[in-house]
């Protein structure tokens, strides 16, 4: 089936609304109208004079997904560690990426957000933590890339303060000088964030590769300038050792300790929390970056999401790099979530499909500290995914189909109403020629 834009006026009774974009004809959940950017109506569209019809005969429609958690400069090594736990993987992978420049992350991050959006991703939070020779020129080239694609970028300027001369995970190359940090940091919020198409957010990398005071002084300037925070936390039990090594306590207390327990904080991985650890998240309303395929690749282990969900923590999905998560794409996670929460609880009930939609839309939105995605509800910012329904025709949910049945690229998606992807390819984006070109900076990284 084709979709088509019919320039046609449409005739119906009403003013005239020729800016209006109505598209027709999905099999779930009905009609949108979208005008100036935003959804006007949902379900049973009436007609007005001038509106543009989209028609999209049997296509399925959620609102566009949400990333929560994603390395996009990973994209250029694939491939690498394939059998190593998190710490023996980011041992060999550090010195890589110490080589990489911004023309470099600049590659990685077209092919990588080109891929998010055909996977049917409008936002995305990208952690770069890694700023070789502290050049922050690099967080340009990701904000560039994604201006490009067309989708929304949340934009984590990550840091790593702690070497291993110091006692930390990475080698001493890769870390930055803290002062240095907290005045890029100022500066990339100053130059990028427009908290629409690119919102800035502050991100310290992990318990292992920071010190204290790079995250106390983080928490106050991201509450200074209106930011939120952004961590990974309880990844793996190694991570916990090191932390009950260097603190004497557990991972989730250093956060409270260091004013990083609050409803403005979301968390990478967040697996290893213990009940009572649990309900403080949900206190406090910080949330948490499911990353499944991620997890499961370099045996993290399988986080608590029921547990997290009935204790009011807003969890979402993440990708995480794809050095770690070759697929790259955030539709394929709505079905390891599911799959990893019925197999952790042997409960078939323990996470629905619904709710594996929600993580994907409504639920990563939240992680975000957005209410205007997420949501095919009028009002809400017109970012909608258009899913294929040639080859589920025969399973009667719809949400089930998308869920459980074959693996999707969308047919269509909008950004704030406009076209990133158009009949399953990159509306601005030559992906052929971005893949040719990433193949030759990785060729280099493996050399």
């Amino acid at each position: 089936m084709v979709s088509s834009l019919d320039e046609v006026v449409e005739s119906g009774v009403g003013p005239p609304s020729s800016e209006r974009l109505v598209i027709r004809g999905a099999r779930w959940p009905g009609d949108v109208a979208v005008r100036d950017g935003r959804i006007v109506d949902v379900g049973d569209v009436a007609a007005q004079p001038g509106d543009r019809v989209f028609r999209v005969e049997g296509d399925i429609l959620t609102a566009g997904l949400v990333n929560t958690h994603h390395h996009l400069y990973q994209w250029a090594t694939r491939g690498r560690a394939v059998d190593s736990t998190l710490f023996g993987w980011l041992t060999e992978l550090y010195p890589i990426w110490a080589r990489l420049d911004p023309d470099d992350v600049y590659a990685a991050a077209l092919v990588g957000l080109t891929e998010l959006a055909l996977s049917g991703c409008t936002t995305a939070a990208d952690h770069h933590y890694l700023v070789p020779r502290g050049d922050d020129q690099v967080f340009d080239r990701i904000a560039e890339a994604a201006n490009q694609v067309g989708i929304r970028l949340h934009l984590a300027r990550g840091s790593m303060d702690l070497g291993e001369s110091a006692g930390g995970l990475p080698p001493d190359e890769v870390v930055e000088d803290t002062e240095a940090i907290l005045a890029s940091t100022e500066a990339v919020h100053a130059r990028l964030h427009d908290g629409e198409r690119i919102t800035v957010t502050v991100a310290p990398c992990s318990p292992f590769s920071v010190t204290p005071r790079l995250m106390t002084e983080s928490a106050d300037l991201a509450r200074r300038l209106g930011l939120r925070l952004h961590t990974h936390l309880a990844e793996t039990l190694d991570e916990e050792q090191a932390v009950a090594e260097r603190f004497g306590v557990r991972p989730l207390d250093l956060m409270s300790e260091w004013g990083w327990l609050a409803e403005d904080v979301w968390y990478a991985h967040g697996i290893h929390f213990q009940d009572a650890e649990v309900t403080r998240l949900g206190e406090a309303g910080t949330g948490v970056a499911h990353c499944p395929s991620s997890n499961a690749r370099l045996a993290a282990g399988m986080c608590r999401v029921s547990d997290l969900l009935a204790a009011g923590v807003p969890v979402g999905l993440g990708v995480d790099g794809v050095a770690s998560n070759e697929d790259g794409g955030l539709m394929t996670e709505m079905r390891q979530a599911l799959f990893t929460g019925r197999q952790r609880t042997l409960d078939p009930t323990n996470l629905t499909v619904r709710q594996a939609l929600d993580l994907a839309t409504v639920g990563g939105a939240k992680c975000l500290g957005r209410d205007d995605i997420g949501a095919l509800e009028t009002g809400m910012r017109a970012d909608i995914a258009i899913w294929p329904g040639d080859d589920v025709q025969d399973i009667r949910d719809p949400v089930a189909a998308l869920v459980l049945g074959p693996r999707k690229s969308v047919r269509h998606l909008l950004v704030g109403g406009e076209f990133v992807v158009r009949d399953g390819l990159p509306t601005n984006v030559h992906l052929p020629k971005a893949r040719k070109e990433l193949a030759r900076v990785s060729e280099r990284l493996w050399t």
